[in-house]
């Protein structure tokens, strides 16, 4: 079985339709770009991903003994969240929260992954360093390295290079590339950047309030619909 099958699913808010006729899969190790226009429901299916809204109709099935408490999340940062007043070893650590159970402190295996995961992005020598004092890059490196700490399957990231300089966009980029390639995990990525994701990704799923495309990046941009949005600038 796939690790994720969405099958015939359609999410409604207060009975109005958000996104309809959702149909894919993601099997295990891939690279997951959504991609659509603000409002084209790509939030709503990601709560749907993550068990946090219930399809209407349809049904989305998690495979290979995969359960939502299982699923790293990178939200979209917001301004007030930059400037939390914590190490970035204890930012990182809270990813493991799920693995906690009813225990009320942190484990030493536990603390043993947060520092692997900040090996990972590159930020163990800040490890100590406080994390509203980090740049955006590195305070997105940081974060990637909480949501890793919460799997070993899938990761979910939701406008990981929003707000961020092209160096730093660049550099997550790679980063992303690398833990999907080298560690195996599996990258769903919500982004607004088509030519970028179209390059990065190995499959495109791309919302107008109903799924349009479902294909690999290179069926993408010789499609219509890759043609139409991606236009001369895909090379």
């Amino acid at each position: 079985m796939s690790l994720i099958e969405v099958t015939n699913a359609t999410f409604r808010y207060d009975g109005k339709e958000v996104v309809n006729d959702l149909n894919f899969t993601v099997e295990r190790g891939d690279y997951l770009c959504i991609v659509g226009e603000n409002g084209s429901g790509k939030s709503t299916l990601v709560k749907g991903l993550l068990g946090l809204k219930l399809p209407h109709s349809g049904a989305i099935s998690l495979g290979e003994g995969l359960t939502a408490r299982q699923i790293g999340y990178l939200p979209q940062q917001r301004e007030s969240q930059r400037d939390f007043p914590a190490s970035v070893q204890e930012v990182v650590l809270s990813g493991t929260l799920n693995s906690l159970g009813l225990r009320p402190f942190y484990t030493r295996k536990q603390r043993e992954i947060a520092l692997a995961q900040l090996r990972c992005v590159g930020m163990y020598s800040l490890r100590n360093a406080s994390f509203r004092e980090l740049s955006g890059g590195q305070q997105q490196r940081a974060l990637l390295a909480r949501a890793l700490a919460a799997t070993q399957k899938l990761l979910i990231l939701d406008e990981p290079i929003a707000g961020l300089d092209p160096l730093a966009t660049a550099d997550m980029y790679r980063l992303i590339t690398h833990i999907n390639r080298d560690h195996g995990i599996t990258i769903i990525m919500v982004s607004h950047d088509l030519n970028a994701a179209a390059r990065a990704a190995k499959r495109i799923l791309h919302l107008e309030n109903k799924q349009i495309f479902f294909g690999t990046s290179e069926e993408y941009r010789a499609s219509d619909v890759g043609k139409r949005f991606l236009g001369g600038d895909e090379q």
